[in-house]
C-alpha cells in the first residue's frame, strides 16, 4: 500500500505568478490557486505544478552545482504523523524547520526536501 499519492512538483522562483503563467500557457493548464508567494496550475487529469516565490532567488547553474536546481516534491497523505513514521522507516528525516500545520517538511536520504501534505 502506498504511503502517499499525487506527487506535486514545486519550483522555487523569483516571481511565482509569472512562472505559473509561462508553464500554464505552455501546457494549457489553468491557474487554480494563487497567493502572494504560491501559485498552482493544474491539468484536467489532476497533474499539478506549483510555484513558490522565494526572496534572494538564485537561478540554477546547470550542470554546475554552486546553485543547484531548486525544486521539491509535495505528496498528499491521510495523516501527517503516520506518514512521517512510515517515511522515516524508509530512511527520511524530519527537517527542524516546520513552517506550517497542514504539511510536514522532510528530507530524503540524500538531503532533498519534500513535503507530506494533508491539504
Amino acid at each position: 500500500m502506498a504511503i502517499a499519492r499525487f506527487p506535486t512538483l514545486v519550483i522555487d522562483c523569483p516571481d511565482a505568478l509569472a512562472l505559473a503563467r509561462f508553464y500554464g500557457a505552455m501546457l494549457d493548464w489553468p491557474i487554480v490557486d494563487e497567493n502572494d508567494d504560491w501559485v498552482e496550475i493544474k491539468a484536467d487529469d489532476g497533474q499539478m505544478l506549483c510555484f513558490q516565490q522565494v526572496e534572494q532567488y538564485a537561478a540554477p547553474e546547470w550542470p554546475g552545482q554552486e546553485h543547484p536546481q531548486q525544486m521539491h516534491l509535495d505528496v498528499d497523505v491521510d495523516d501527517l504523523d503516520d506518514a512521517e513514521a512510515a517515511v522515516v522507516e524508509l530512511g527520511a528525516t524530519r527537517h527542524e524547520h516546520q513552517p506550517g500545520k497542514t504539511f510536514r517538511v522532510m528530507l530524503d536520504p540524500a538531503g532533498h526536501p519534500f513535503c507530506l501534505c494533508v491539504e
